[in-house]
C-alpha cells in the first residue's frame, strides 16, 4: 500500500468492524476495554476516566508496519504488555497530539518533527479507567525501524517492534477470545506475532485500524 492511499484510508470515515470467532479461555486478563461508544464503557470505569493518548505510527521503509513497543516488566501498570507509544495527558499538553508525541519521545526518542499526523481513531476505555485516544501517525517514506535512530526508554520500553502491515491488513489475522473478568465473560482481541503477544486494547485498536485500511468504512 503506497503512502498516499495510507493517507486517504485512513482519514476515512470510521465504521467498527462486525465480531469474528470466538475463543473462550480460562484465565482472565488484567485489563479489558470497549470502545468508548459502547454502553460497556460505563460499566468497565469505577472511577472517574483518566484521559490518555497513544501515538498509532506507520512504517513506511522497505518492511511497512505499525511501530509497537513492550513494557518493562516492572512497571506497575501492564507490566510487560505490548503497547503503543503513549501515555496520560498532562495538563500542559495541547492536545491528544501533543501528548503522545511527547510520551513517543520519552519513551523510544522518536523525534516528535519526524511524524506526519493523519488524524485520530475512535477513543477507548480500559478496565483500568483510562479512555484513550489513538493518534494516527506517518513516518518518513523510505525509512525502516533501524533508521529512525530509536532509543528505548531503560524504564519504560523493553523492546521497540512492529505489527508488519501484511498482518494487519490479513482479516484472518487477529483472533477473539473469552474470558472471565470482574463477574462476567469479555471478549478481547488477540493479533499473532512470533516474539510478541498482543492483546487488550493495543489489539483492539489494531483491529479498528484494520477495518479502516481494508476499505470497511
Amino acid at each position: 500500500m503506497e503512502a498516499a492511499e495510507l493517507r486517504a484510508r485512513l482519514r476515512a470515515p470510521y465504521q467498527a468492524p462486525a465480531p469474528m470467532r470466538t475463543v473462550q479461555v480460562v484465565a482472565a486478563p488484567d485489563s479489558i476495554g470497549v470502545p468508548a461508544s459502547s454502553p460497556e464503557a460505563i460499566d468497565l470505569a469505577d472511577a472517574p476516566l483518566v484521559p490518555a493518548a497513544v501515538l498509532v505510527a506507520f512504517l513506511l521503509g522497505p518492511e511497512p508496519g505499525v511501530l509497537l513497543t513492550k513494557r518493562t516488566a516492572h512497571l506497575n501498570r501492564h507490566a510487560g504488555q505490548v503497547a503503543f507509544p503513549g501515555g496520560r495527558i498532562d495538563p500542559e499538553d495541547a492536545s491528544p497530539e501533543a501528548a503522545a508525541l511527547r510520551e513517543a519521545h520519552e519513551e523510544v526518542a522518536l523525534d516528535p518533527g519526524a511524524v506526519e499526523l493523519a488524524g485520530r481513531l475512535g477513543d477507548y476505555v480500559t478496565g483500568t479507567g483510562y479512555i484513550i485516544t489513538p493518534v494516527l501517525g506517518l513516518l518518513p517514506e523510505g525509512v525502516g525501524l533501524a533508521g529512525l535512530g530509536l532509543v528505548p526508554s531503560a524504564h519504560e520500553v523493553e523492546a521497540v517492534f512492529a505489527l508488519p502491515l501484511t498482518v494487519l491488513l490479513d482479516p484472518a489475522a487477529p483472533e477473539r477470545r473469552r474470558a472471565f473478568y470482574r463477574d462476567r465473560w469479555r471478549e478481547f482481541w488477540v493479533w499473532p506475532h512470533p516474539e510478541h503477544y498482543i492483546w487488550g486494547a493495543t489489539a483492539a485498536i489494531l483491529v479498528h485500524l484494520a477495518a479502516r485500511l481494508r476499505g470497511r468504512s
